[in-house]
């Protein structure tokens, strides 16, 4: 039986601080529940967590714990980070993570 990868969704600063210290790349996509944009990235990153099985993916909600998305300079939603041994070692911002196609594009090259 395959087993599906799925968005686990973190819900304290620190939950957060203790994903980000992985010695494996873990995934963290900042989202919002009003944002339009989230909307669309939640209709094709399904597909994408199929491919990219190697990594842990986390989810969070900016207004839920908006500290970290100052602290690691998330301007605009939805941001995907890439986070490894507690440092942030890729950021695809929102204006870039609009189609299925750019979100794979920032995978591949990190």
């Amino acid at each position: 039986m395959e087993v599906r990868q799925i968005m686990k969704h973190i819900e304290s600063k620190e939950e957060f601080d203790q994903v980000i210290q992985s010695e494996q790349p873990v995934i963290v996509k900042f989202y919002a529940d009003w944002c339009p944009d989230c909307k669309r990235m939640d209709m094709f990153i399904d597909d994408i967590l199929e491919v990219y099985t190697d990594y842990q993916w986390y989810e969070v909600n900016s207004d839920e714990i908006e500290d970290i998305a100052q602290e690691y300079e998330v301007m605009g939603i939805p941001s995907l980070l890439i986070f490894k041994n507690g440092e942030k070692i890729a950021h695809q911002h929102s204006a870039y993570t609009k189609t299925p196609e750019e979100v794979t594009a920032f995978l591949e090259k990190n």
